[in-house]
C-alpha cells in the first residue's frame, strides 16, 4: 500500500539547511529509502518564506505570501512509499531526521480514480 510521509520542520531546522550535518542526516535517510526499494518519489521544498497561500472567499481570490504567521512547523518535503502496512510506514516516518525536532505525518494514498463511463 502506498503512504505519503510528510515532513514538518520547525524554523530552527530550516535555519540549519546550510549545515553539512543537517544534509548528511537527510542524505542517509533518503539513501535508506531508495536502497530498500520502498520509495516511489518525493521532494524537499524551498523555505517557508517562498510559499504563497491562495484562498477563494466569496468568489474572490486572496493571496498571502509566506506561511501562516502562527505556524509552528513548516512543510519541509514529502515521500510516497510503498510498504505492506501502516506499521512499516510509521517505522519509516520515525526514522526521518525531523521526527525528533518537528513531526512526520503519515497518510494512505487514495487509489487511482476510475475513468467515468460514457
Amino acid at each position: 500500500m502506498e503512504y505519503m510521509i510528510v515532513f514538518k520542520e520547525p524554523q530552527s531546522d530550516f535555519d540549519r539547511r546550510h549545515d553539512d550535518a543537517y544534509w548528511g542526516a537527510w542524505g542517509a535517510y533518503i539513501a535508506a529509502l531508495q536502497q530498500s526499494g520502498v520509495s516511489r518519489g518525493g521532494n524537499g521544498l524551498q523555505p517557508p518564506n517562498t510559499a504563497t497561500q491562495v484562498r477563494v472567499r466569496d468568489g474572490q481570490r486572496q493571496v498571502q505570501d509566506g506561511p501562516y504567521p502562527d505556524t509552528k512547523e513548516h512543510l519541509g518535503g514529502y515521500f510516497v512509499i510503498d510498504v505492506a502496512s501502516l506499521d512499516q510506514a510509521l517505522e519509516w516516518a520515525a526514522r526521518a531526521p525531523c521526527a525528533s525536532t518537528g513531526s512526520v505525518e503519515v497518510r494512505p494514498v487514495l487509489p487511482p480514480m476510475e475513468e467515468p463511463h460514457a
